[in-house]
């Protein structure tokens, strides 16, 4: 058997801009239109890609937000990006929606993941350490930290998002949510 895919050797140097260690990553809590509601603050972190997608402004922006996309740890464009979210229990985004899929990986602690389900109603499922749930494009979705015990003890989510410049935008209900409580558009 011959070998048919492509192949070159990687200098250390140029590999090492393709490694990020947990312990120094620099997490952001801002930037998207529902950072400052009391149920959604949590920390992201982008580690993989996150690019700003074209055509972002008001509700449509970069999955991390338009920030946050500027700080990936390893920055690449290579069809995925990943990125953790650190959240306290009771706290996650509001429900979105993106425009690539977006599978959701809970590295500590208890995670409900929501969606829109075929009769308008939200439906989910609670996964835990090293569990899988993934949401194909156009299927409004949210997640949040459910862990018991410590109400200060914060988990960690892992989150992949296809594509180069992924977009997500808050549903019409979220935006309503957010105007009402005086939280969005955001005021400098």
């Amino acid at each position: 058997m011959m070998e048919t895919l492509p192949r070159f050797g990687l200098r250390r140097e140029d590999m090492m801009k393709r490694v990020a260690f947990f312990k120094d990553l620099k997490g952001y809590d801002g930037g998207l239109p529902d950072s400052n509601y009391e149920s959604a603050i949590r920390k992201l972190y982008n580690v993989i890609g996150f690019q700003p997608p074209e055509g972002e402004s008001g509700a449509v922006t970069s999955p991390v937000g338009a920030d946050a996309a500027r700080m990936a740890a390893i920055k690449i464009s290579e069809g995925f990006n990943l990125g953790y979210c650190r959240a306290k229990p009771g706290k996650g985004p509001m429900m979105h929606n993106h425009d690539t899929n977006e599978t959701f990986i809970p590295m500590t602690g208890k995670w409900r993941c929501s969606w829109i389900n075929e009769k308008g109603e939200v439906d989910y499922v609670d996964a835990g350490p090293f569990d899988v749930v993934s949401f194909p494009a156009g299927c409004a979705r949210r997640f949040e930290n459910i862990t018991d015990g410590d109400p200060d003890a914060e988990s960690i989510l892992m989150f992949v998002i296809g594509g180069d410049g992924p977009r997500a935008e808050f549903t019409d209900e979220s935006m309503k949510e957010l105007e009402d409580a005086g939280v969005w558009p955001a005021t400098t």
